[in-house]
């Protein structure tokens, strides 16, 4: 089946993909096998047990969560820090405003 613009892709939940590749280690069917019986393409049970195998710690971290705990927590504080920054110069605006009213 082809996609269109209209339809959006099948994203899997990290316990899916966690079961799924431990599923297909535990079992002696491969790797086809156990893909279809889960209703998957082969090729992304593969990349799922690449993905796996590279880092069973935090497999699958997800859309925009980092790897590292430590990445994760500098990207929030940068995030943090820049909506405070733009916060402090609206505030600066309304401070000039307000003075400008009183002249």
């Amino acid at each position: 089946m082809t996609q269109t613009g209209n339809e959006s892709r099948r994203q899997y939940s990290k316990e899916f993909k966690v079961d799924a590749v431990e599923l297909m280690m535990r079992s002696n069917k491969s790797i086809k096998e156990t893909a279809v019986s889960l209703g998957i393409r082969p090729d992304l049970l593969r990349r799922w047990k690449k993905e796996y195998s590279a880092s069973k710690a935090a497999p699958f971290p997800g859309s925009g969560h980092l790897k590292d705990p430590e990445e994760e927590r500098f990207r929030k504080m940068e995030r943090e820090l820049r909506i405070v920054t733009e916060e402090r110069e609206i505030l600066k605006n309304i401070q000039g405003i307000l003075s400008l009213s009183i002249i």
